[in-house]
């Protein structure tokens, strides 16, 4: 039976909610912690890259225990509650440090809430995705809630990308540490609204019953699934790229574009790009799809996303009193990454009919732990990147004044920063795209003949 447009809708919604949380924590921690409260840059970065490899540890783990999990409310919701419900209050905690912490006290307050909200997340996402392949037959059905999921995810994150530092100022004034502590808050608030909507509306279908394998065989089907760490390296590869260039783009806007009212030339940059990104999932997807197979969407997203790349580079060294200029490459960089977002997904869940098919079980829940897993690995080797070279470029706001009051940081930031700050945001990510199309080049099989293959297969 397919799903209902209620079933739909709540499913979305719950993505709205989840990348909001996963936005705030992956653009503005670093931010936060480094620039609001003057913890160094480089332990920021070694905190948030250490809590990625406890990640490869905990979300296989967390992807056992969501397959081993059969309850009256069925194997993913109860997780997906629990994960919500931890993740929020964790969330709050961390944009809420106390005032009387500093230096090494500060540091410690930083890694414990941070690893701690990774776990959450793992626990709440981990099962929200593993619903697709259970909830959809291959092909169509699942591209479409597939599509709809991430088109709502990029609502979410789009939602906390152009509105987090205006509504910051309007509650905190220039005070950003009570702003960021009093909208963590609502964020998390509309968190678990959003999610508990998701788990009164779902009702899983039921599924054949599968014998729970040990951790040791989960590590052996991931590792035995060539297709899934295909999309694994490329997902890392693409997100480490183009987070480097999220977690950088407000010190950009702060200390290279410049300006009083630095910040609201930001919040207009990343409402263009905001809507560009969801309208490439809503309505630039489905147009190629029309036209094209998804490898063939994939080419043409990475060559889009290598073409702003080049584009901002270049813009960068002329003047940029007008933040209109940036929505050229910003057009081409946030349409890709909309598009890929929905094209990874797809991907992943194709593979888990192929590793069925190849090692006799269907692992929903490992493979995409692994998503989860890839994609919080990126962003921490893309903060701790970021974290380098705001510290071998001196940049932050204790370095260039003691005044609280809202001037021109950029004034006091020499044109050797300014240089060093452009080329890791623009072509470090090129680079990472570039070998990632490689990759997927030599690597990727899973056609859409080989899908339909595969999927007759299954059903004989």
């Amino acid at each position: 039976m397919r799903l209902s447009w209620k079933e739909k809708a709540s499913y979305g919604l719950g993505a709205v909610g989840k990348d909001m949380v996963y936005m705030l924590s992956a653009s503005y921690v670093l931010y936060y912690f480094q620039d609001v409260l003057g913890v160094s840059a480089v332990a920021m970065g070694m905190i948030l890259l250490a809590a990625r490899v406890f990640d490869a540890f905990n979300d296989p783990i967390m992807g056992v225990i969501v397959a081993k999990t059969n309850t009256k409310w069925g194997k993913f919701r109860p997780w997906l509650m629990i994960g919500t419900l931890t993740n929020a209050a964790i969330l709050f905690l961390m944009f809420a440090a106390p005032p009387a912490l500093d230096g090494a006290g500060m540091i410690a307050y930083a890694a414990i809430t941070y690893i701690l909200w990774g776990v959450t997340y793992t626990m709440m996402d981990i099962p929200y995705w593993s619903m697709i392949p259970a909830f959809t037959r291959t092909g169509r059905e699942r591209e479409g809630l597939t599509t709809l999921a991430r088109s709502c995810a990029g609502v979410g994150s789009a939602l906390v990308t152009i509105f987090t530092m205006m509504i910051v100022h309007a509650i905190g004034g220039n005070d950003e540490r009570v702003g960021f502590r009093w909208y963590a808050l609502i964020i998390a608030v509309l968190f678990v609204a959003f999610i508990t909507i998701t788990c009164l509306a779902i009702k899983e279908k039921s599924t054949v019953d599968m014998q729970s394998p040990s951790v040791g065989q989960m590590f052996k089907a991931l590792v035995t699934n060539d297709q899934a760490m295909v999309i694994v390296i490329a997902i890392v590869l693409i997100n480490t790229s183009i987070y480097v260039t999220s977690n950088l783009v407000i010190y950009f806007f702060k200390y290279d574009f410049g300006g009083t009212g630095w910040y609201n030339s930001y919040t207009l940059f990343n409402m263009f790009g905001g809507a560009i990104q969801i309208l490439a999932m809503m309505v630039a997807y489905p147009m190629l799809r029309r036209k094209y197979t998804n490898i063939k969407i994939f080419y043409i997203t990475l060559s889009s996303a290598i073409i702003g790349y080049v584009v901002l580079f270049a813009i960068a060294f002329i003047n940029m009193s007008n933040v209109y200029i940036l929505f050229i490459p910003a057009f081409f960089i946030f349409a890709a990454n909309g598009v890929l977002q929905v094209l990874t997904t797809i991907f992943l869940a194709n593979t888990v009919d192929y590793g069925e098919l190849k090692n006799g079980r269907r692992d929903e829940s490992v493979i995409f732990s692994m998503q989860t897993f890839v994609v919080k690995l990126a962003s921490g080797i893309a903060a701790f990147v970021a974290s380098l070279c705001l510290s071998i470029n001196n940049l932050s706001k204790q370095d260039t004044t003691e005044a609280e009051q809202v001037i021109d940081f950029a004034k006091d930031v020499s044109q050797s920063a300014k240089l060093g700050l452009r080329m890791t945001m623009t072509i470090l990510p090129v680079i990472g795209l570039f070998i990632a199309i490689a990759i997927f080049a030599k690597k990727f099989i899973l056609t859409e003949e080989k899908v339909q293959e595969i999927a007759e297969q299954l059903h004989k």
